[in-house]
């Protein structure tokens, strides 16, 4: 059960020929969000850093895949990419987060990409 100001999913599904992950959250909501919009945003140290001034751009993830979930307790899912990426946690919050940010963060990744010279 969810308490106030959280986001609880009630379906998951992998896409794999879309390489995708389709979010329901259980006040209706839906994502559909790219795998490799996933691996770039990861929540992971690798990417994300220790502080909002170490997040690294990652490029040439546009062929990423995801190929596995796990479970992570009743509060999040671990998504392994094709690329060996394994670290990290995706917690429904930040799911969610991710999907109603997803225009935003989209072209901020893609502006740093240019800025940095690197490609998809």
């Amino acid at each position: 059960m969810s308490t106030p100001g959280s986001h609880w999913p009630t379906e998951l599904r992998l896409k794999s020929a879309e390489r995708r992950l389709d979010v329901t959250f259980e006040d209706g909501t839906q994502f559909q969000l790219p795998a490799e919009y996933l691996r770039v945003e990861s929540p992971s140290a690798e990417v994300q850093g220790h502080g909002p001034s170490q997040k690294q751009t990652v490029p040439g993830k546009a062929q990423v895949a995801i190929s596995k979930i796990e479970p992570v307790g009743n509060y999040a899912v671990r998504l392994i990419f094709d690329d060996r990426h394994d670290t990290g946690i995706f917690s429904w919050s930040y799911l969610y987060q991710l999907g109603t940010e997803q225009e935003k963060r989209w072209a901020d990744y893609r502006a740093a990409l240019e800025k940095a010279g690197l490609s998809r």
